[in-house]
């Protein structure tokens, strides 16, 4: 079956890194970000490198339009939208973060983190099974974080929600063909605490990790079936401690990096 693979966020991190993985496996893709002359470039790139097929949608998925675009795209199924295939492969990627803590921002900043983080993956993986239960067969990705198993804020609140969906889906899909993975990393090398305004100093080098591992564990962790993926033994050892830590301890160790 040839595979179409949906990544939100998709032209730099995490998600331009999980394009580059799934074009060199001959992948073709749809990529959806906000801006569209990045968006572009990233699709040419990938497209003369690997000569696969890329669709790109310019849409801030924070806004009824932008969003609804990509649910329809998500909706193509088949013959009865010629020229597009459906959908097998969405990678929920999309997000940003909050420097400050939640009484600090205003609400509105407030609602907006948990609508990128929440209502946009629920609502996009939602349609994506409409069209994979049918054919009994699709790969949801959710990009989580190690921050879900700690007392972190709301980020850490909606990446909570996000594993806890994708445990639930796993199982409930997964007899269907269907197959829903948390990936939860710690700190990536990439522009995201950048673009919040964090401190990465604070954090020690050996906590940071290169998106291509990030996404290799992934895909990987995905093929085997795994609800959730926990990049690198470092951080599935720190899970684990956490887990068994006192919650004020883990608390104080993860505010480090903002």
């Amino acid at each position: 079956m040839t595979e179409t693979v949906l990544i939100t966020g998709a032209t730099s991190g995490i998600g331009a890194e999980f394009a580059r993985h799934f074009a060199s496996r001959g992948r073709d893709l749809v990529l959806v970000a906000r801006a569209p002359g990045p968006l572009g470039e990233t699709a040419a790139a990938l497209r003369e490198r690997w000569g696969i097929g890329v669709e790109t949608i310019a849409a801030d998925l924070l806004e009824t339009d932008g969003l609804a675009r990509v649910l329809a795209r998500l909706a193509d199924d088949g013959p009865a939208h010629p020229g597009r295939a459906r959908v097998t492969v969405l990678v929920n990627n999309a997000g940003y973060g909050l420097v400050k803590p939640f009484a600090d921002n205003t609400l509105d900043d407030e609602v907006r983190h948990l609508r990128i983080h929440l209502e946009v993956p629920l609502s996009l993986a939602h349609a994506a099974l409409q069209s994979m239960r049918r054919h009994e067969h699709g790969t949801i990705i959710n990009i989580a974080s190690v921050a879900g198993f700690t007392p972190r804020g709301t980020y850490g609140a909606v990446k909570a929600a996000m594993i806890s969906f994708s445990r639930w889906a796993n199982l409930t899909y997964g007899p269907g063909g269907i197959r829903v993975t948390a990936v939860c990393p710690g700190f990536v090398h990439t522009d995201f605490h950048q673009r919040m305004g964090a401190d990465r100093a604070s954090v020690p080098g050996i906590l940071w990790l290169d998106t291509d591992l990030v996404v290799r564990e992934a895909l990987r962790d995905t093929a085997a079936g795994k609800a959730v993926s926990i990049p690198s033994l470092r951080y599935r050892v720190l899970v684990a401690l956490a887990r068994v830590a006192p919650s004020s301890l883990v608390a104080r160790l993860a505010r480090r990096g903002r």
